[in-house]
């Protein structure tokens, strides 16, 4: 089996087989030199892995026939084979992966995924059939991960440094891969067009492919790494502590990676590479679903190839890859069919023939994908490419998922996870299937809580799509998965997709709780411990109560109210102002009790109460300290309408005085003007007063120029309509001095910026009113229809004779 794939992330137990724990290591002893016995190497019957295909599992099966072995030794990690049998339970269906998972200390795993015609497979399923002794020879899982810890932390170390001068002088070339670049010699456009060409199609004599393919292998094998190297080392001494056992070299069957089998049959091989390996973490090891979309998507990977559904045609078909390939074309006839197009038998046989002209064509034994691909668009598709890689080649490639067997023991996260998508109808496949939830139904609304739970727990299934009347491919960038949105919103769109990544996490998560909930408060608390704001607790409190955590909305509400008395941040306190504010008023919708209520309605007051007399401070500043200001402003305005729990008379008075006075910003200033407006607070009088004033003083048009901006940003069309205040505005444009006007120009763009078409025609038709350009302009007309209306007509004539002549050109 190829080197382990690691997970960025992993961690504890999880009953691995049911009733059964697995031994730490399980094997023959190994022997401490390998002294002599590295020249026996050659004498043992080796089968080299090279790519995860029919061919190769139809010739591992013959290979063993005639080996027929006393032990079968597979490239697989040595703690593993306590679950080994586990894979022919009776309702245990591949693809499944092996995972091994570390169960103390950082979070970490590797996947070891297979399908029927994996060769490790179909060298273990031999051996359990017939009852022959199997051994798993490659390091041990714990060993495997603590290396790759350390490799990790080097990495780390070095990018650190690669900040130098001479780094990038010092950086290696990137290295060369020999499959690929002996195609490309070969006329192959990749390493898998030449692999079905010249091992997968032609009808080989086991032992010939056997030998063929090792000396593929001996060819164009790479520089190994030091971890392969030293897993040679490891294997090695495997199979020689089978020979010093006693077992004849004709009678121990190996089958492992090609590489691996090159560097043991002609031994090179290093046993002191083995010390890099010698330290190791505690692990455990179960059975997970796999997937054809993952390993197809694991292109480079042992158990991966560009369509396992294809392959797993050409496996149950006896590797007669003519015949997969037609019934792949009549499912595409069929797939064109039901979507529209224009598809028949005929263009099924002439696909067909085509298919077979070019395997003849490119010197090939029989049909592959590159074409069924080609063949497809020439005649199915009439050129079209676009069809084939838009909805065809998903057929190529497969959505089967695998099944685990009764007899593996999920843990409790598992179970909850695959209870709660068969109770609630959720897409259980590897494919993205697109739902909506309405919020108005209880059953829903649990929905919503179960997804939002496995969001909060990052296990990866579900990702939101918005909440607007139609679904799309992203939410709006304010319409945030969690937090008040979620509290708010009648319908949300998710679109979900397991995958085996997806069990991946639950098992990992099993250390931060039995159930979802557990593992959520789990997070939420360390979110919490770390928060430094009001905003950040309230933020925290709200996903709690948007995914039912009662145990972390007591420590979020104590967190909220304790840091609210410190903050002098006036932002921080108007976003944790209107997360209280929505969980009072959508807080019963995800069962927040009548006592949690009117405890959150006390800390909303404070809160409120607290952030309008810090107003005034956070007003006081240049254009970048007022900046996040502005927001807050406005969810003030908004809770002080919304709430009429809440001391709106202070934020008013507190308002007005600073509109009236010249103590803050000017753009604040224009801001609140706008929001008092609104609030009936200030009459429209009262606004052209204001503007009048604030546009009087040319001595500073930029303060002018943010006033109106602010202003603007709230409330333009009551400005635009009143004549009075747009006469104002003339008069302060008309005012400013030449060489001071290039300078407050941008500050006048982006005050205008925020009126639309209708705002834009009521301002000109006042403009026109105020300078009466409209009376003169009539005047004008007139008199100029009467003095030269014949000279009009000429150039009108000569005009549409020269455009003429342009269109004769053209």
């Amino acid at each position: 089996m190829a080197a382990p794939r690691r997970k960025p992330k992993a961690a504890p137990p999880a009953a691995p087989v049911a009733d059964e724990a697995p031994p730490a290591v399980a094997g023959p002893p190994l022997v401490r030199d390998l002294g002599a016995g590295i020249a026996r190497l050659a004498e043992v019957a080796i089968f080299p892995v090279r790519h995860h295909s029919p061919r190769t599992s139809a010739a591992v099966r013959a290979f063993l026939d005639a080996t027929s072995p006393e032990v079968v030794l597979v490239e697989a990690p040595r703690d593993a084979l306590p679950i080994v049998p586990h894979l022919f339970d009776a309702d245990t269906e591949p693809p499944v992966a092996i995972l091994a998972y570390r169960t103390e200390g950082a979070p970490a795993s590797i996947l070891f995924p297979m399908a029927t015609y994996s060769p490790e497979y179909v060298a273990f399923r031999w051996a359990h059939e017939r009852g022959v002794r199997t051994a798993c020879i490659d390091l041990a899982t714990g060993e495997r991960i603590a290396y790759d810890e350390k490799q990790a932390a080097l990495a780390a170390l070095e990018e650190e440094s690669a900040a130098a001068p001479d780094a990038a002088a010092a950086a290696e070339p990137d290295a060369v891969d020999p499959d690929h670049a002996l195609a490309l010699a070969h006329g192959f456009r990749s390493f898998d067009e030449l692999w079905e060409a010249w091992f997968e199609a032609p009808a080989y004599v086991a032992d010939d492919f056997r030998r063929v393919l090792m000396a593929w292998c001996e060819a164009a094998r790479p520089t190994e790494r030091e971890i392969d190297r030293a897993r040679d080392a490891r294997m090695a001494r495997h199979i020689v502590a089978e020979l010093e056992r006693g077992t004849a070299p004709g009678k121990i069957a190996v089958v492992i990676g090609g590489a691996h089998a090159a560097a043991l049959v002609n031994g090179v091989v290093d046993p002191a590479l083995e010390a890099r390996v010698a330290a190791t973490v505690p692990t455990a090891i179960t059975l997970i679903p796999y997937s054809f979309p993952r390993l197809a998507a694991q292109v480079g990977y042992g158990a991966g190839n560009r369509a396992p559904r294809y392959y797993q045609r050409a496996h149950d078909r006896a590797c007669d890859y003519a015949r997969a390939t037609l019934e792949l074309l009549i499912e595409f006839t069929e797939h064109l069919r039901m979507r529209g197009f224009a598809a028949s038998l005929a263009d099924t046989i002439e696909a067909y023939r085509l298919a077979l002209a070019l395997t003849d064509l490119r010197g090939k034994h029989a049909p592959g994908l590159d074409e069924l691909r080609d063949a497809t668009v020439a005649t199915m598709c009439r050129g079209e490419r676009a069809h084939v890689d838009s909805f065809l080649w998903p057929t190529v490639v497969g959505k089967t998922v695998g099944k685990v067997g009764a007899r593996i023991g999920k843990n409790s996260l598992q179970d909850e996870f695959w209870r709660e998508l068969r109770a609630r109808g959720l897409p259980a496949t590897d494919e993205r299937e697109a739902f909506t939830l309405k919020l108005g139904d209880v059953v829903q609304v649990d929905t919503s809580v179960f997804l939002h739970r496995l969001r909060l727990a990052d296990v990866p299934y579900a990702t939101y799509r918005g909440s607007q009347g139609v679904a799309s491919q992203a939410a709006a960038p304010e319409d945030t998965a969690g937090g008040f949105d979620a509290l708010a919103r009648v319908r949300e769109h998710w679109e979900a997709q397991w995958t085996p990544s997806t069990d991946v996490a639950l098992v990992e998560r099993i250390v931060h709780g039995d159930t979802l909930a557990q593992v959520v408060e789990r997070a939420l608390a360390a979110r919490l411990a770390t928060a430094a704001t009001a905003a950040d607790a309230a933020t925290i409190l709200m996903e709690a109560v948007v995914a039912r955590a009662p145990q972390v909305v007591g420590e979020a509400l104590a967190a909220a109210e304790r840091l609210a008395a410190v903050d002098d941040d006036l932002a921080s306190l108007a976003r944790a102002a209107r997360a209280l504010s929505g969980l009072v008023s959508y807080g019963s919708s995800r069962g927040t009790d009548a006592a949690t209520t009117a405890v959150l309605e006390a800390l909303l007051d404070k809160t409120f109460t607290r952030a309008v007399l810090r107003v005034e401070g956070a007003c006081q500043g240049d254009d970048a300290a007022v900046a996040p200001v502005i927001d807050a402003l406005r969810v003030l305005h908004e809770l002080a309408v919304a709430q009429r729990r809440l001391d709106r008379e202070l934020w008013f008075a507190t308002a007005l005085a600073l509109v009236r006075g010249d103590r803050v910003h000017p753009r604040c200033a224009g801001l609140l003007a706008g929001l008092m407006f609104l609030g009936e607070q200030l009459t429209e009088a009262d606004v052209v007063g204001l503007v009048a004033v604030r546009l009087s003083s040319l001595a500073d048009p930029a303060a002018g120029a943010a006033f109106l901006e602010g202003f603007l940003a709230v409330n333009a069309l009551v400005l635009v309509k009143n004549r009075a205040i747009v006469a104002a505005l003339d008069d302060f444009m008309q005012g400013i001095a030449a060489e001071r006007f290039r300078d407050v120009v941008p500050l006048l763009r982006r005050a205008l910026a925020h009126l639309g078409a209708t705002e834009r025609r009521y301002l000109l038709e006042h403009l026109l009113a105020v300078r009466q350009i409209g009376g003169s302009a009539r005047a004008a007309a007139q008199v100029l229809a009467a003095k030269d209306v014949d000279k009009l007509a000429e150039i009108n004539a000569d005009l549409a004779s020269a455009m003429d002549d342009l269109d004769d050109l053209l």
